[in-house]
């Protein structure tokens, strides 16, 4: 029998590009970029459409970098670039290298999307198709940039600058590396880039990003179990307020309604057109119905189900849960000056609270806490 080695797989340091193996120096890179492998994947669906006859191929191309970042970039028209291959591109100073996203029709959209104008000037160029010695710089540069980070903590805690450093993105050319950092309020690090460039030896960007942008870099297991949006599909953030979850009938807890950046999930904004849609129909919550038994108000809502849950403020302890449309009638009756005789003739269910104090023995609620 032939004996095999154990030989542990390092780690990928592109994952991050959207690559699923390292880029090889040896073989061709055609197998690359994988489809559905990265949190930025796309999906061409105009790859099948030919183009009419005497139409000439989209000249801009959208090209990948680190996590979330992507640009476009012109092309020339004998270059002839494909989904996956590896470019050299325009950069401020010197040339980046990145990955094909998009070409052909589908960039026109895209960049329609975004509202980028194709036929501005400003819009960089792709200087070639990676070379051999291309990719070789661009590896040696994207596996300093953990090393990179770790020493540049080091460094702002002795110079006791209150900001958090997590992430490093080096160029391909290795000549230039963006540190990007969350901080509470305005941080002096003059001192640092100097330490940093004198170094590191390359030229040092400063990039401050918002919480919710640390934890998409960073991820993790969210509370629904599985990991979190922002690092594995989320790309754009939208402002999330208390009353999305007011209107979905939760609790107002901050802790369970933060995520792990500290804010308010991105999640809550998932349902809120539903419920904001269905409770159109709904009266408001703070109308009191009047009954010849005692006044009824509002205890809680059930948005899907058209139910509305009632109690009389002399008994708040039962609960009946009355359809909307019924809900309705009570209130056009109560308008004529009408009372109606009782809730529990409109009540499709009763719910009965217990109340242990009253119910309980106090040597069953020492057990009941145990």
């Amino acid at each position: 029998m032939e004996e095999t080695e154990n030989i542990s797989p390092e780690k990928n340091h592109f994952s991050t590009r959207g690559c699923c193996h390292q880029p090889s120096l040896i073989h061709k890179n055609d197998n690359l970029y994988r489809s559905g492998f990265c949190k930025l994947d796309v999906f061409d669906w105009l790859d099948f459409v030919p183009l009419p006859e005497g139409n000439k191929p989209f000249d801009c191309i959208e090209v990948r970098f680190k996590n979330n970042r992507k640009d476009f970039f012109r092309i020339a028209c004998e270059t002839d670039l494909h989904t996956g291959d590896i470019v050299a591109v325009e950069a401020n100073p010197g040339h980046d290298i990145g990955i094909v996203t998009l070409a052909g029709e589908i960039v026109r959209l895209q960049m329609k999307k975004r509202s980028v104008d194709p036929a501005k000037d400003e819009i960089r160029k792709v200087y070639r198709k990676a070379r051999l010695s291309d990719i070789e710089k661009w590896i040696t540069a994207v596996e300093k940039e953990d090393r990179t980070m770790f020493r540049t903590r080091e460094i702002a805690s002795g110079l006791n600058l209150k900001m958090k450093v997590n992430d490093v993105e080096y160029q391909g050319d290795d000549t230039k590396a963006i540190f990007y950092y969350t901080a509470d309020e305005r941080v002096d690090f003059r001192e640092l880039i100097k330490i940093l460039a004198d170094e590191f030896k390359v030229r040092i960007e400063m990039r401050q990003i918002g919480a919710r942008q640390e934890a998409a870099r960073l991820g993790g297991i969210g509370t629904c179990g599985r990991e979190l949006c922002c690092s594995t599909w989320l790309n754009s953030f939208h402002t999330v307020s208390t009353n999305a979850a007011r209107i979905q009938q939760l609790s107002l807890n901050p802790q369970k309604l933060a995520g792990q950046c500290g804010k308010l999930k991105c999640c809550l904004n998932y349902e809120f057109s539903s419920y904001a849609e269905a409770l159109k129909n709904f009266p408001p919550d703070d109308t009191i119905l009047n009954t010849r038994k005692g006044d009824a108000f509002a205890q809680k809502i059930d948005v899907f189900a058209g139910v509305m849950w009632y109690a009389y403020k002399s008994d708040p302890n039962n609960l009946m849960a009355i359809p909307v449309e019924q809900v309705r009638e009570i209130i056009a009756m109560n308008g004529k000056g009408t009372p109606i005789d009782k809730l529990e003739n409109y009540a499709r269910k009763v719910e009965k609270k217990i109340d242990f104090e009253n119910v309980v023995g106090q040597e069953d609620l020492r057990r009941f806490d145990k």
